[in-house]
């Protein structure tokens, strides 16, 4: 996933789960700790503490929903990008 995030400029999470087929309720939220406080991110919760890292580590940045002014991530970000070999 980390990969994936870090070869795009922006990744809606909907797209997220289409691409590594992360089955789940349609309305699924689960709670995402990161340094900033807890965000809400539509994964599962194992998905969501993996995030959580990737953005306490500043590997990532979250887009948060602006109406209502909430929580919410609706997408994600790299922060630095991935070193080429």
């Amino acid at each position: 996933m980390r990969r994936f995030i870090k070869s795009r400029p922006y990744v809606p999470v909907h797209e997220l789960r289409r691409r590594f087929l992360i089955e789940g309720i349609e309305d699924e939220v689960s709670p995402m700790t990161t340094g900033q406080g807890t965000l809400y991110v539509g994964l599962p919760e194992r998905e969501a503490g993996f995030l959580g890292e990737l953005v306490k580590a500043g590997e990532v940045g979250c887009e948060l929903l602006l109406d209502p002014t909430s929580p919410g991530v609706v997408g994600v970000f790299p922060m630095r990008p991935v070193a080429r070999q």
